[in-house]
């Protein structure tokens, strides 16, 4: 019996569609992290980009539980002493609302070239439009 690799080439790639709002915000986020990684699809490979793309609307209105608004921290190094820059999760959300969950979401990507090129496959926006219509996305429940 051979086993079958793919070529990047001859992968197709679906769009999915991701509604945020009023959604938790790890859930979304573990969610589109799969679809984006390809571990839906029964031709998953970890060492090529197999994934489809993922478009989140409404990113603005995703929530997170308990205190974590207030007591999340989101850490930034400007690169010079003392620029450690700290951000709640309020903060941020009212600063760049597609920030929270680009974050999340790159988080639980692989942290290589492959994590990189996938990353490039995930569209957020803070609103309910979106410039991707053409491409028919599915809708994806959460």
């Amino acid at each position: 019996m051979k086993t079958i690799f793919s070529k990047p080439a001859d992968v197709k790639h679906d769009w999915y569609i991701i509604d945020a709002s009023g959604k938790n915000l790890g859930r979304v986020a573990a969610k589109a992290a799969s679809v984006l990684r390809g571990k839906h699809k029964a031709s998953y490979e970890p060492n090529v980009l197999c994934g489809d793309y993922v478009v989140i609307i409404n990113a603005d209105k995703v929530q997170v539980s308990g205190n974590k608004a207030s007591d999340m921290k989101y850490r930034h190094y400007t690169g010079y002493v003392g620029g450690l820059r700290e951000y709640s999760f309020e903060t941020l959300i009212e600063r760049n609302p597609t920030d929270p969950l680009r974050r999340t979401i790159a988080g639980m990507l692989p942290h290589n070239r492959l994590g990189r090129k996938i990353i490039g496959n995930l569209k957020i926006y803070a609103g309910s439009e979106h410039p991707h219509a053409a491409q028919n996305p599915q809708p994806l429940e959460v």
